[in-house]
């Protein structure tokens, strides 16, 4: 679904899952000093930048979210039609998205930083907003912060001064994140906004970005690998089962 665009099959009056237009723009937190982001002591997961290719994976991915879970990640009860289409629009070229891959190479979670038209607030600072959904069966393994962290690291490379979450006020767990990255959360209601401000990139933080983009595609390129080997694995021994099943038929085993 395109972020700067009322999105189209959406119910009437329900939040677009990335809105950044120029008349909605959030209000921006007071500067936080950049020393101020919090390091969080975490184990390392590999996030591979995802592209149109993998189009259809994220699709099956947020088709394989429950009713509760859609809720939280677009604001309303997504049906399987309206997140069909929001995976048809992703603009691949403007905006940023990330995944996690299991061994299987199941996307089992998925972020999308957004990124405003050049000039669409004149006068503020330049503004990417974050959406994150994991897989139910992935939960509890710091996956969203894993995310949100790599999100951090991909706008401040892009000159983004301001990372923007709209979330509901009911969606505890990223709130948590936001929080804990340093983030200022402003609760309205039943929706609430996190808004952190980011240190400008430098050397480390570009080194960092191409250090974790290589071991990310080298892990991606380790599991397809095993993922073939053990499909061919399987086939051989499904083929030998049905030879000796052949062979006890006719009783030449």
């Amino acid at each position: 679904m395109d972020p700067h665009a009322d999105p189209a099959g959406l119910p009437e009056g329900a939040p677009a899952p990335f809105s950044l237009k120029p008349e909605t723009a959030p209000t921006v937190a007071s500067p936080i000093a950049p020393d101020a982001i919090r390091k969080v002591r975490r184990t390392w997961v590999p996030v591979r930048s995802l592209t149109s290719r993998h189009r259809a994976r994220i699709r099956a991915h947020l088709l394989g979210l429950d009713e509760h879970d859609r809720y939280l990640r677009f604001g309303f009860a997504a049906s399987d039609a309206q997140i069909s289409h929001y995976a048809d629009a992703l603009d691949f070229e403007r905006d940023e998205l990330f995944g996690i891959f299991n061994r299987r190479l199941d996307l089992i979670a998925m972020a999308h930083l957004a990124y405003p038209p050049a000039q669409a607030v004149p006068g503020k600072p330049a503004l990417a907003e974050f959406g994150v959904s994991v897989s139910s069966r992935a939960r509890g393994q710091g996956l969203g912060a894993r995310l949100f962290d790599h999100a951090i690291l991909h706008a401040r490379n892009r000159g983004i001064q301001t990372l923007f979450v709209q979330a509901l006020s009911e969606n505890t767990a990223m709130l948590r994140i936001a929080r804990n990255a340093g983030a200022k959360v402003v609760r309205e209601g039943p929706e609430s906004e996190a808004c952190l401000d980011l240190p400008p990139d430098n050397l480390v933080s570009q080194v960092g970005e191409m250090v974790e983009g290589q071991a990310a595609e080298w892990d991606y390129q380790f599991k397809a690998h095993a993922h073939r080997v053990h499909n061919v694995i399987e086939a051989i021994a499904g083929a030998k089962s049905e030879i000796a099943t052949a062979l006890r038929g006719t009783g030449d085993e």
